[in-house]
């Protein structure tokens, strides 16, 4: 089924401060654009006057102390109707009243932090079935995540992983996500953070997806399940393992390094469009880019 919704999957840059020991030194020439400047540019082309933004924090641990910077910053970019569905527990995924809130909703928002846990908070919920539902039925309804909440967002998911000098065989996590989108692997943070042997390990596991390793302050706005559109300041990365060749990936042990042949790379950046199910540019790139 072709989703009628747009997804949104952002880099991050979260505020809460680097990561110790996983950060690269990143120069950038063009100024950065935020994760609500993003998700402002898609909403204010949709045709109606008052838009109503959902934010969902369940994958955070600190999810009140986010709350007011989210809803200043939304304000800035001219969006007065913010607001947060709690989600701290199952019960709270299988509120009446937060199901009530999405069917109104225009967007909803997936804040960083744990992507395992925002998973496990709203699997298998009316909550989440409630996101589903107006995603694939309504052509103007938004899902965005940025950070864990983008990484979350599609069928599997990494949950965790080492960044070591060789891959090896229990280095990586992966787990079902919510399912919004088939055939995709998300990572984030991913020049800041240098987890392109991370998305190539998962890869190599899932061949058949496609690993999209996303920058900070940088997004591919989704159309139909397949149409994405990159805008923000830095780069996307595709790892595209259908022409994989020789690889040890099923048969190495815990002390034997993984190697991988044939695992193909493109680059994307703003202004690119670009088909996930057939890998490829959807328009010629012009001089501006």
């Amino acid at each position: 089924m072709i989703p009628k919704g747009k997804l949104i999957i952002i880099g991050g840059h979260e505020d809460k401060g680097d990561v110790p020991g996983e950060n690269l030194t990143v120069y950038n020439k063009k100024k950065n654009i935020t994760r609500f400047e993003i998700l402002g540019q898609l909403v204010q082309k949709t045709p109606r006057t008052h838009h109503e933004i959902e934010i969902i924090a369940a994958a955070s641990s600190i999810p009140i102390d986010m709350e007011q910077l989210y809803i200043k910053a939304y304000k800035e970019e001219g969006f007065t109707k913010v607001s947060f569905i709690k989600v701290n527990s199952l019960t709270d995924a299988h509120s009446h009243e937060s199901v009530d809130r999405i069917k109104k909703a225009h967007a909803v928002f997936f804040t960083g932090g744990d992507q395992g846990r925002l998973v496990a908070l709203l699997q298998d919920t009316p909550l989440l079935q409630a996101i589903r539902d107006k995603y694939y039925g309504h052509e103007n309804f938004i899902v965005a995540g940025t950070s864990a909440g983008a990484m979350a967002l599609p069928e599997i998911i990494i949950t965790g992983g080492l960044i070591g000098a060789a891959l090896y065989k229990d280095d990586i996590k992966i787990s079902q996500g919510l399912n919004f989108i088939s055939g995709i692997i998300v990572d984030t943070h991913f020049i800041k953070r240098g987890r392109i042997a991370r998305l190539a390990h998962a890869i190599a596991l899932n061949p058949g997806c496609l690993g999209i390793g996303l920058e900070e302050n940088t997004a591919l706005i989704i159309s139909g399940g397949n149409h994405a559109e990159c805008i923000g300041s830095g780069m996307v990365i595709t790892l595209d393992g259908r022409q994989i060749m020789n690889t040890n990936i099923d048969t190495a042990t815990e002390c034997i390094p993984i190697v991988v042949e044939n695992l193909q790379m493109s680059i994307i950046a703003e202004g690119v469009t670009y088909s996930i199910k057939e890998r490829k540019f959807l328009k010629r790139l012009s001089d501006s880019i």
